[in-house]
Formats: structure tokens, sequence, C-alpha cells
């Protein structure tokens, strides 16, 4: 890619597929992690909890944007009295700290594999190509902050969890991609055969 690069001249189609990619292989791979230590955890004990509220696909969903930062929402209601509050299920008593590395090592990959696809050769070019994996990630983040919602109510008391909105969309859907994606397009920009 040349400076003046157009539009058909990007990679659009490699980034969507990578961006995809990086973040379908992160959930399912959290999901991994999460589904076999779930019991044990300060999550598994809200999920037995809620009555037909949640299941572990929504779970999974709020450990994966907890790894992008992302806090949970909870909403807890008893006759009157509760409140909300915010959390995180990664690090401390809950799943393992290395969940932080999953996001960042899938969208630094696919900022690599766009750019080797593509075969960049300078700095700027590799960044670009790499940050291509922004769109798909996005709209999946911002599909995934909607749906990973869990509400039950019951006998006078409620209760409802879900990723924080603008941050899951800002911080986990354009900042995580674009900078960790861009990384991975500059590294095969200045690696691999034939480079020094």
């Amino acid at each position: 890619m040349s400076p003046k690069t157009d539009s058909d001249d990007l990679p659009l189609v490699e980034g969507a597929i990578a961006g995809a990619a990086a973040w379908i292989v992160g959930y399912v791979l959290t999901g991994l992690l999460v589904l076999v230590r779930l019991e044990d955890t300060e999550l598994g004990e809200l999920s037995s909890n809620l009555d037909g509220g949640g299941n572990g696909i929504e779970f999974v969903g709020w450990v994966f944007f907890n790894s992008h930062f992302v806090q949970t929402v909870v909403e807890a209601d008893f006759l009157g009295f509760g409140g909300s509050s915010t959390t995180s299920f990664v690090g401390g008593d809950g799943f393992t700290a290395l969940l932080y590395l999953v996001p960042v090592a899938l969208l630094v990959g696919a900022g690599l594999a766009v750019g080797r696809a593509r075969g960049v050769d300078g700095t700027t070019d590799g960044a670009v190509a790499g940050a291509l994996v922004v769109p798909p990630y996005l709209v999946l983040s911002a599909v995934g902050a909607v749906l990973f919602r869990v509400s039950s109510e019951g006998l006078g008391a409620s209760f409802s969890g879900r990723p924080e909105l603008l941050p899951a969309i800002l911080l986990a859907g354009v900042v995580f991609p674009a900078v960790f994606g861009a990384i991975g397009g500059i590294v095969a920009a200045n690696t691999g055969p034939g480079r020094e």
C-alpha cells in the first residue's frame, strides 16, 4: 500500500474475517476457562441463586467483556431495598487474570494476519491494515453488550446484570481492536521473510 491508497487497496475482507475470528475465538476461549471453574467462583454462586435467569452464555459474555476492562453492572432489589454496583469477575477471587491476555493476543494476531495477507511493508500501512479488525469487532461487541443481559424476579426480589454499554462499545469495540490490531499490523510490516 502506498501513502495514497484508495479504499480498493485496503484489506477490508481480510480485516473483517480476522476481526470477527478474534472476537469469536476470544469468547470461546473465555467460555472454556469460565465453564470449567464457574462453580468455584462468585459468578457461579450468583448463577446458582438465579431461578431460570441467565445461563452460561451470558455469564461467559460478562467475563469476556471484563477481560477488556469493561465492568459488569449488577442491580439487585428486595422489597424496595437494594442498589446498583459494578464489578469484574476477572482477577481477585474470580477467574485468572491471564484472561486479560486473551483479547490482546488474539487482536495482535489478527492484525498480524491482515498485514501478512496484504504484504504490508511500511509501519503506517501496517497500522492501517491491522486496525481494519475494528469494524467486525465493534459490531460483535455492540451485539454482545445488548444480548449478554440477565434478569430474574420472584417473591419481591429482582436481579439484573449486564456489561456496561458505553465501555463495551468504546473500549472493547473500538480501543482494544484499534490499538492491538494496529500493533499486529506494524509487527507484520517490520518482520517476516526478507526483513532485517
